[in-house]
């Protein structure tokens, strides 16, 4: 997929992975229109950019139509979404609140599915584009004290791969891109650091390479780093072997 002059809505744009996601697009020549909480981040990235920003909640049901109905208002077309607004959370289930896993829930996983559904109509009516679902390596080996948040990633992968073979032959490419570490402020609200020795963390930039990678190669999967691709494939083929090493080593 050649990215100059297509469109694209990028979600948690304001900092992070989602501001360096739409750093990337633009570079590839790319019209992107940033959403996300944070009105003067926004505003400054579009500027810099030369692209457009909506305010959205992705916790509100709306937000998804609202802002694919921004992007074609504003340029006409949409070729490109990726789902990237996301939060974490660190401790025991038992002591989480309702609204924390609400919002877990609503933010990871809900609204993933609403931008596709909204976005995948006039996608496909250009004839073609791609979905992107900023995932976790979480979602793909569930991590020890991260339960709701490994479930809602986890979601979000089996939501992606069936609706992928919903899509085939469409034209419309459907990735997720499943990061490990990355050095963000994410990991300051999910109530614990980051204190393992690995994986190391990456910055934002090497997850939005792969973001834009997996939309102009339009690949399935792509797990940052790559060789952190073992785990799942050596839990599915021992998974016995694979919780007990989890426990001892965290």
């Amino acid at each position: 997929m050649d990215l100059v002059g297509k469109v694209a809505i990028v979600t948690g744009a304001g900092h992070g992975v989602g501001r360096a996601t739409v750093r990337a697009l633009a570079g590839r020549g790319t019209r992107v229109v940033a959403a996300g909480l944070g009105e003067p981040d926004l505003a400054k990235l579009a500027a810099e950019v030369g692209g457009d920003w909506v305010v959205a909640d992705a916790r509100v049901p709306s937000h998804a139509a609202d802002l694919v109905r921004h992007a074609l208002d504003r340029y006409g077309r949409l070729d490109v979404a990726v789902a990237n607004a996301g939060v974490g959370h660190a401790g025991e289930v038992a002591d989480m609140t309702e609204s924390r896993i609400c919002d877990l829930v609503d933010i990871n996983l809900r609204a993933p599915i609403l931008l596709a559904r909204a976005a995948v109509t006039p996608i496909r009516a250009q004839g073609g584009g791609a979905l992107v679902f900023v995932s976790s390596i979480a979602g793909l080996v569930p991590v020890t004290r991260e339960a709701a948040y490994s479930a809602t990633k986890a979601g979000l992968e089996a939501f992606a791969e069936t609706l992928r073979e919903e899509l085939r032959g469409s034209g419309v490419a459907v990735s997720t891109v499943a990061p490990t570490v990355v050095s963000t402020g994410f990991f300051d609200g999910r109530g614990e650091p980051y204190q393992r020795r690995f994986p190391r963390p990456v910055g934002p930039e090497v997850i939005a390479a792969a973001i834009v990678r997996a939309v102009e190669l339009g690949r399935e999967r792509t797990i940052v780093p790559r060789w952190l691709a073992v785990a799942p494939r050596f839990r599915a083929l021992a998974p016995g072997l694979y919780r007990e090493l989890a426990r001892r080593f965290g």
